[in-house]
């Protein structure tokens, strides 16, 4: 488990084969905020804290399977 403190502004979201999902901006209560720079539609998304599986050095990594929010850059899924 990790603490969720130690997830930091500009730190890498990818999913679990390592794939770019997008970058953080914030953490907001129990989500993620990602940057509007890696979203194709210009907007703020969120992953769920529950969607992580670790933290490797400057990276989140996210757990096999999550669906990524809609409009999020070329990795984009339906929900």
């Amino acid at each position: 488990m990790f603490e969720k403190i130690r997830i930091k502004e500009h730190m890498e979201v990818v999913d679990a084969t390592k794939q770019h999902v997008g970058t953080v901006d914030e953490v907001e209560d129990e989500r993620i905020k990602l940057t509007k720079s890696d979203a194709s539609d210009s907007q703020h998304h969120f992953i769920a804290l529950d969607a992580v599986d670790k933290l490797e050095e400057n990276r989140v990594v996210l757990k096999e399977g999550t669906p990524l929010p809609v409009g999020l850059g070329n990795k984009a899924t339906t929900v």
